[in-house]
């Protein structure tokens, strides 16, 4: 399993709702929906991280 490093999150309690009830949806945690939306959004923006060499060979 990858590393994961903890952080604090303020966030608006509407959103954290709505973002709630969507991992709900779809099944997922809500630190497995927050990362999910994440990594779409940087994809979508052509930042998201490149593969690098550390997690090859696995």
């Amino acid at each position: 399993m990858a590393d994961r490093k903890a952080f604090l999150l303020r966030i608006d309690p509407e959103l954290l709702s709505a973002v709630q009830a969507w991992a709900n949806d779809d099944l997922r945690s809500l630190n497995g929906q927050i990362e999910f939306l994440l990594r779409k959004v940087l994809q979508e923006a052509d930042r998201a991280p490149r593969p690098s060499a550390r997690g090859k060979g696995r």
